[in-house]
């Protein structure tokens, strides 16, 4: 028998040595390598110098993006080691910059606790950018290093000079080839800073955008959580003032604040561990449900306040409640699900958590029985709710499935359904408009792609009750498509489609439909975006077109960059054309653009979009006038003259 040529030997194993694993598989350390990934690094950056903040040095955070597409975090801390360690044979700043796993925060020494606590945050910042620069403000003296092509050392720590500064400063730059989404979105980082702000109280954070003149803006907190929750429910009407409850037990500090809000009809919670914003939540969170539960459980039993064989349930005690739980766990005991740190694992912060809330509401229950009392009725109602609910909907089930997905479906005249189904591969496109309906109906893939068209604007259900929604035909009809269910009656077992694509006109109108659409998925259905199931189409915003001999040629451009490009591919004689909505375009320019799998655009939505459309839909929509009123102050300059957009241009050529 002849030796195989493909002998699997120890010769053929590979070590990654420095940064290469971060280049290799970039995914594996900061998530994705999207515009998600572009802001990880930030958040790596910005985490350590909230560290240092938390731990006493310094009381301001400077963030700066610049127009050449850089980013700049500097602070007032004790300053990134810059002298030479024997034992490791290499300066600070290269242990920091050049290796994963090398820092300061594995002792515990140095830190208490701490959100930059892997040791490869900056070292993956390095690996993923154009370039790095450093600048070291310490011991009296200002330190240099400078790193580019992902990490390669451009030149030795250096000493620029004297100063009497302290902190550091890291600039670095995006590098497209391993991250093609590098442009920073201030809006995303505002929040982000907003939130930090929070759980560093007395520290101003204070972001500043380059690219356009005059946009700045400061997140400082005074009094911590209790000041964020406040911010959060301004405007809303309160049942009691914010409650807040602190301790540590077994090395981990807990906060907790709250307050039940009488027109809310779901939970609210913004959790937090070691200062970072855990957007999917964990073992905190849970604790902080498992003791509130208990202590109006057991509140309502000894006071005989239940009437009658019904049960309350968890959902029913949490219905209105907005709170903060933030976590400060030590560096030997802190668990992320993930290098990206959005979900808490620390087993022991669920016992820590359920134990200062149980005890602490316990007491509170019995020293404010007013509140206690306004609370509890608020409880009792949304029994009541959810029992009625369930009535009504085991009259529906009473139909065969079949008859009510056939008459809640076909008969409305509305979805166009796929052939397959094969659910795994099924699209559900969300269209704006019977005149988009149309075009997207005739070039669609009929065999995996279906259509629902809106006929009229979603509800804005912010501040409705838990099944109001259900009265607006267009909410009602879109949640019975999906077949997931909504809120507590969730279940993603039976989702029909495994993307759900909002397409609406590049217009206001548009843009507001998407907004109210997001804002609904994210209250009643939050699941499919943490999952990865909905998304957002973008068609193009430009055609430019000529003839040559009978024949059109044509190029489509998403933003100016891309018309430029466009228009001198094309070359003179063009024309422009300015997409305002879906219905302009012909079936087979819609399928080229935007439904094509292969050719099209997609965002795929996050639980951070989601979070701000929901906020701005509060703000601009909501009961309380003053937040709008305050935007318009500080956003809108009404010197400035409407602007105009020819629709169809030539060029002189």
């Amino acid at each position: 028998m002849s030796e195989r040529k493909d002998a699997y030997t120890a010769s053929s194993l590979k070590i990654l040595k420095g940064l290469e694993p971060v280049k290799k598989r970039p995914g594996m350390y900061i998530g994705s390598t999207d515009w998600r990934g572009t802001h990880h690094l930030v958040w790596e950056i910005i985490d350590n110098s909230i560290d240092e903040a938390i731990a006493g040095y310094g009381k301001k955070i400077l963030i700066t993006i610049h127009n050449d597409g850089s980013i700049t975090i500097a602070d007032e801390g004790r300053g990134i080691p810059c002298d030479y360690n024997e034992k490791e044979k290499m300066e600070g700043l290269d242990i920091v910059f050049c290796t994963l796993h090398g820092g300061g925060k594995f002792d515990g020494s140095n830190y208490k606790s701490a959100a930059g606590l892997h040791g490869v945050g900056s070292a993956c910042v390095n690996a993923l950018s154009e370039w790095v620069k450093v600048h070291v403000y310490k011991n009296g003296k200002e330190y240099y290093a400078e790193y580019k092509d992902g990490g390669n050392k451009k030149s030795g720590t250096k000493i620029l000079g004297e100063t009497t500064k302290r902190g550091t400063s890291i600039t670095f730059k995006p590098d497209k080839k391993m991250l093609p989404e590098p442009e920073f979105q201030y809006d995303l980082i505002a929040e982000r800073l907003n939130n930090s702000a929070c759980q560093c109280p007395n520290v101003k954070f204070i972001l500043t955008d380059e690219r356009v003149k005059g946009k700045k803006q400061e997140f400082l907190y005074t009094d911590g959580i209790k000041e964020y929750l406040s911010r959060k429910n301004e405007g809303k009407e309160e049942l009691h003032p914010i409650g807040y409850f602190s301790d540590t037990t077994k090395e981990i500090k807990v906060e907790f604040a709250f307050q039940f809000l009488k027109d809310s009809y779901e939970e609210k919670v913004y959790s937090f561990a070691n200062s970072i914003f855990t957007t999917l939540e964990g073992s905190h969170v849970r604790g902080y449900r498992a003791g509130l539960t208990k202590a109006f459980n057991e509140y309502i039993e000894r006071n005989r306040l239940l009437k009658g064989d019904a049960r309350l349930e968890g959902n029913d005690i949490r219905e209105g409640i907005s709170c903060v739980v933030s976590v400060r766990i030590p560096e030997a005991k802190i668990q992320f699900e993930g290098q990206t740190k959005e979900k808490l694992g620390t087993p022991d912060a669920a016992t820590a958590v359920d134990n200062l809330v149980y005890t602490n509401m316990t007491r509170y229950l019995i020293e404010n029985k007013e509140y206690a009392n306004k609370i509890i009725t608020k409880i009792f109602e949304a029994q009541k709710a959810r029992i009625a609910a369930r009535s009504a909907k085991d009259e529906v089930r009473k139909i065969s499935p079949k008859d009510a997905e056939k008459n809640a479906l076909l008969l409305s005249g509305k979805l166009v359904p796929p052939q397959s189904k094969d659910y795994r591969k099924n699209e559900l496109f969300i269209v704006e408009g019977d005149s988009a309906g149309g075009s997207a109906k005739k070039c669609r893939d009929k065999k995996y792609q279906g259509l629902l068209p809106l006929r009229g604007k979603p509800k804005n259900i912010s501040n409705d009750a838990e099944d109001a929604f259900m009265k607006n035909e267009e909410l009602s009809t879109l949640a019975y498509t999906i077949g997931t269910g909504v809120g507590k009656d969730f279940n993603m077992r039976n989702l029909r489609y495994d993307k759900v694509i909002i397409m609406t006109d590049a217009d206001t109108d548009g843009a507001h439909i998407q907004n109210l659409l997001i804002n609904f998925f994210y209250l009643k259905m939050r699941p499919l975006i943490e999952q990865g199931h909905i998304y957002v189409a973008c068609p193009p915003l430009y055609r430019v077109s000529k003839m040559v001999g009978k024949k059109t040629i044509e190029e489509f451009a998403w933003n100016q960059t891309e018309l430029e490009k466009a228009k001198k591919k094309i070359g003179s004689g063009y024309t422009i054309s300015r997409y305002k909505g879906l219905g302009e375009m012909n079936a087979d320019q819609l399928w080229a653009t935007t439904m094509d799998p292969n050719h099209r655009k997609l965002i795929k939505l996050t639980i951070n979009d989601a979070s701000i459309a929901s906020k701005y839909v509060e703000l601009f929509m909501g009961k309380d006038p003053s937040g709008r009123n305050t935007w318009i102050k500080e956003n809108v300059d009404f010197s400035t003259k409407g602007d105009f957009f020819v629709e169809e241009v030539k060029s002189n050529g």
